[in-house]
């Protein structure tokens, strides 16, 4: 099969329904030539379900990052579905959240605050670790942002948590850099999404986007950014490390 992912393995983490980005990551790899394996947490059944919508049906592996038994058994598992010694060439981390109580800044407990940097940040160090030893001959790792060089309406911890991940990239690019593998951020542009649903007052936050977009954006099209994704998870970009590139409709370059 040809595309600028043909023969190339790859994980991609965070799928949950046909409207997220990590979906049409997932989908256009697949239709560039890459083997798609998924992970899930929690709705296990629903992942499954979706994975059968792919252009070709993705196993599905059961990951909580937080849990490191799960994380100390997914290269193995992996190598399950991808036969002995195949390897990963990419990842994509699509991984976050935050309590409810993590979108109130001045009143937010620790306990929040530290379970949305744990799973939204922490984990792109630990996800990339655990498969580290399937890339011996490097590799691409791309993440998934919402810029953190500002503060945003209503995002609060999350924004922390952001900014955390953003700079856990950078030190992972850093470290990794010498095993070839390169560690990247997509800055997407609002998706009306089941993680959307979870944080108070987004549509407050994405209405900037239809004012602020030179380029226009749609809430409801998470294609953009799986391209991107796509993108950074080929040999387009060989010498490009802890960079974060905007997909957002031109927004984060707006003045006041």
């Amino acid at each position: 099969m040809s595309g600028i992912l043909a023969g190339k393995r790859i994980l991609v983490t965070g799928v949950l329904t046909e409207g997220s980005i990590a979906f049409h990551a997932a989908k256009i790899a697949q239709e560039e030539g890459a083997e798609v394996v998924l992970t899930g947490f929690g709705r296990l059944s629903l992942v499954q379900r979706i994975a059968k919508r792919l252009p070709k049906e993705a196993p599905v592996i059961e990951l909580d990052v937080t849990n490191q038994e799960h994380l100390d058994s997914l290269a193995g598992k992996i190598g399950e579905h991808l036969g002995e010694g195949a390897g990963l060439d990419g990842i994509v981390h699509s991984i976050a959240f935050g309590p409810q109580g993590a979108f109130n800044f001045l009143e937010a407990s620790w306990e929040d605050v530290g379970t949305a940097v744990h799973v939204s940040a922490y984990s792109l160090k630990s996800l990339t670790m655990a498969c580290l030893p399937l890339m011996p001959r490097g590799g691409s790792v791309v993440g998934l942002t919402f810029d953190a060089q500002i503060a945003w309406p209503k995002y609060d911890w999350m924004g922390v948590a952001k900014a955390a991940l953003e700079s856990t990239n950078r030190y992972l690019a850093r470290d990794l850099g010498a095993k070839n593998v390169r560690c990247n951020l997509i800055s997407a542009g609002p998706v009306k999404s089941m993680a959307a649903k979870s944080i108070p007052g987004f549509e407050e936050l994405a209405d900037v986007w239809n004012h602020r977009a030179p380029i226009g954006w749609e809430l409801t099209d998470p294609d953009p950014a799986g391209r991107g994704v796509v993108g950074l998870l080929s040999d387009f970009f060989p010498k490009t490390t802890g960079e974060i590139v905007h997909v957002d409709g031109g927004v984060h370059m707006m003045g006041a």
